[in-house]
């Protein structure tokens, strides 16, 4: 079995994870717990699940383990991420939640929350050591599965008030939002709160199989039916999310998804924020357009929220962070329609996606034209699928052996002006230009973000930088 932990969560193959791979770390989950007081035997686990095939069978495994293993699972079954996390910090319980994001359906992952909220890199480092230590025990785990009691309409309920009190009431009146549901946990939540605020929903694209949305890299297959969606309705917006709900997606009236940065700047204004916690891979615009102070991070949730909490441990009173796919985070409580928004430290995406709809519905104007206002760099950022682990190290020692190197990589694109090794390389191009090359930390993939002056200049460099690393890879 080969499962790691990457940017959020631990991940592999949904063979690997229907079978003890998933027992051993529900064990090594509640070992790490209960040694470091963060529960005793007997407490409460909750346990969450997306909507793929293989994840009530992994569900159903990890909670035998779990209360094999001393721990009370609660299954609150197939629901968005952020609502577990809520529940989890509601009632003080540790949580783990069965998602592969956005990844493809034949892989799946786990999500682990201590009681005050995710794991961070620390606690990755002690399950895994915790799952070593068993595996030299000898302990032989099977894939024996056992439901639990239900807690799926409390976890709904609660992150559903959250999500009401937002707003003024009918302050969505005069929106046609469309919202494409796919296969995202969170799609009959987005129809109702939507509904809840005075827009005129329409329900899109619903299956009953799962579809891997990434809205950090939205593909033209996706685009191409949001457009066509946006025409065919006459819609203003339309919304979605990942498999898990963590990762929101906002098309403006044209079907055109708009950035996942943009949409957390827009969040963070919403939430008058004074610090903010973001990746690296966020648009380098974000300093400029908001009043607050800007802390960069390497990407993935355990460093967004490392950077918050250091900021709320020096005294700062209103921080959140968002990650460059849009989902947002909160450290500290915030004042929103007169209702005191708890903290919730883990990626949500129906909050941003509120931030953005009311922002339009005030300001009556297209979401293109709203956008457009921001004057952020244009950004532009893909992948590539099935580009293995080792290939994507290999590249990466190469360009960081020395300038040589790199320059010649980048010799087609541009020259070389300066280098961010915070996560993968983040190159300033002489013309001002930026592209960052950085493997994903979730799956066999190869990102490439870029910025330049305009949009049409970012596609070519993005294409350029995309083209560039496949030539790599096949001259080896």
């Amino acid at each position: 079995m080969s499962l790691k932990f990457g940017t959020s969560g631990l991940r592999g193959l949904s063979v690997d994870l229907e079978g003890p791979a998933t027992a051993l770390y529900a064990t090594a989950f509640a070992r790490h717990l209960i040694a470091s007081g963060m529960a005793k035997p007997g407490d409460d686990i909750l346990i969450g699940r997306d909507f793929r095939a293989s994840s009530p069978a992994i569900s159903a495994i990890a909670i035998a383990a779990l209360r094999k293993a001393g721990l009370q699972p609660r299954d609150c079954g197939p629901l968005p991420t952020p609502a577990l996390a809520l529940l989890g910090l509601d009632r003080n319980a540790a949580c783990l939640m069965v998602t592969g994001s956005h990844i493809p359906a034949d892989r799946n992952g786990i999500k682990f929350y201590r009681p005050d909220g995710e794991i961070d890199k620390a606690d990755e480092a002690a399950i895994t050591a915790a799952a070593e230590a068993i595996r030299a025990e000898g302990t032989v785990f099977d894939a024996a599965q056992e439901t639990a009691q239900d807690l799926h309409v409390e976890t709904m309920a609660l992150y559903g008030a959250r999500n009401r009190a937002l707003l003024p009431e009918e302050s969505l009146a005069g929106l046609r939002v469309g919202v494409y549901q796919h296969s995202t946990v969170a799609r009959d939540l987005f129809v109702e709160v939507l509904a809840h605020y005075g827009a005129d929903v329409v329900a899109l694209g619903r299956s009953e199989t799962f579809i891997p949305v990434d809205t950090e890299a939205v593909s033209p297959e996706t685009i191409a039916l949001l457009q066509g969606w946006a025409v065919q309705h006459g819609l203003h917006a339309i919304i979605s999310a990942d498999g898990d709900g963590d990762r929101p997606l906002v098309a403006d009236e044209t079907g055109t998804p708009i950035r996942g940065d943009l949409i957390g700047l827009i969040a963070s204004r919403f939430l008058g924020a004074t610090v903010i916690a973001t990746p690296v891979t966020s648009n380098s615009g974000i300093e400029a357009a908001i009043d607050g102070r800007v802390l960069r991070t390497r990407v993935g949730s355990p460093f967004v929220i490392a950077a918050m909490n250091e900021a709320v441990a020096a005294g700062e009173k209103a921080v959140a962070g968002f990650e460059a796919n849009g989902g947002t985070l909160t450290a500290t409580p915030f004042r929103v329609n007169g209702h005191d928004l708890a903290p919730l430290p883990t990626r949500d995406s129906l909050m941003p996606i509120l931030a953005v709809l009311a922002l339009a519905a005030a300001e009556e104007k297209p979401l293109s034209l709203i956008a457009a206002g921001f004057a952020l760099p244009a950004a532009a950022s893909d992948r590539l699928e099935n580009f293995t682990v080792e290939t994507s190290a290999a590249l990466m020692a190469e360009l960081r052996s020395g300038a040589g190197p790199l320059a010649a990589f980048l010799a087609p694109i541009g020259v070389p002006q300066k280098v961010s090794d915070i996560d993968g390389l983040r190159v300033t191009l002489e013309d001002r230009s930026v592209i960052h090359l950085r493997p994903s930390g979730n799956a066999p993939e190869m990102r490439c973000y870029v910025e330049a002056a305009d949009e049409a200049a970012a596609v070519r460099l993005l294409t350029a930088g995309l083209q560039r690393i496949r030539d790599w890879a096949e001259s080896r």
